[in-house]
């Protein structure tokens, strides 16, 4: 995922964190917020709880790179914080995915069209 497409300051974060609206999956939670830009932002994040930073790492890494194959279908306006959970660590690459498209499809977020699952 490009630099230009990530949240990155820790008070964006909490600023989507504490008023956006959250969608839950037993591998992922998606917290999504208006963009008064019209630009879409992501930051990926994974708490102590996932386990230590090799394996939080990992997981983010993950994330990142199934989000990357969906940024295309991901509908502009919105800055998305994913936070991963515990059973990530055992997850392979296709749930990873498709926990993200079953969570932008609820969340009202992905864009049918030009999906190419």
């Amino acid at each position: 995922m490009k630099r230009n497409y990530r949240l990155t300051r820790s008070n964006d974060f909490q600023r989507v964190k504490q008023t956006g609206k959250s969608h839950a999956h037993p591998l992922i939670v998606l917290i999504k917020m208006p963009n008064p830009d019209g630009l879409l932002r992501i930051g990926v994040s994974a708490g102590k709880a996932v386990g230590n930073a090799v394996t939080r790492n990992r997981a983010k890494r993950r994330m990142r790179a199934s989000l990357s194959e969906l940024m295309e279908n991901i509908q502009p306006g919105w800055d998305l914080v994913f936070l991963a959970r515990k059973p990530i660590v055992d997850a392979a690459y296709q749930e990873i995915l498709a926990a993200e498209i079953h969570l932008l499809k609820r969340a009202g977020l992905f864009l049918e069209e030009s999906a190419g699952e």
